[in-house]
């Protein structure tokens, strides 16, 4: 089963009954284990949590904590990246080539890195004092 193929399951229990936007997120870990996520809506809409935000909570949960690739699937049009805050989440736990797979639920996908996500991310290295 391919990284895609796991969010595409997962995806499925994702809670979303306001947007109907279900979205799914899989992890692989340096590892080599793979960790789940899905987005979960709440009635007060800034207290959902996006798939890539749980799918890393549950790596760090599991002990993981080095991102070694990630897939992103969602019933769309195109493929949908991650949010500026999921990129960041991404950035803290993987380098910049780190392989992103952004996938709809037909087949289409687009492949790119965590650093063309989100060039000059703001990193550890920054909140060094000379």
């Amino acid at each position: 089963m391919s990284l895609v193929d796991d969010a595409r399951a997962v995806r499925e229990n994702a809670y979303a009954p306001y947007s109907n936007f279900k979205v799914g997120a899989a992890i692989r870990a340096t590892s080599g284990a793979v960790h789940l996520g899905v987005n979960v809506e709440n009635v007060a809409y800034p207290e959902g949590t996006c798939a890539e935000a749980g799918a890393i909570a549950a790596m760090i949960a599991a002990g993981d904590n080095d991102i070694a690739e990630v897939a992103v699937i969602a019933d769309s049009p195109v493929p949908v990246s991650p949010c500026g805050g999921c990129r960041q989440k991404l950035a803290e736990f993987g380098r910049g080539d780190v392989k992103v797979t952004l996938a709809t639920t037909d087949g289409t996908t687009s492949e790119t890195t965590l650093g063309a996500l989100l060039p000059g991310a703001f990193d550890q290295h920054q909140m060094e004092r000379a």
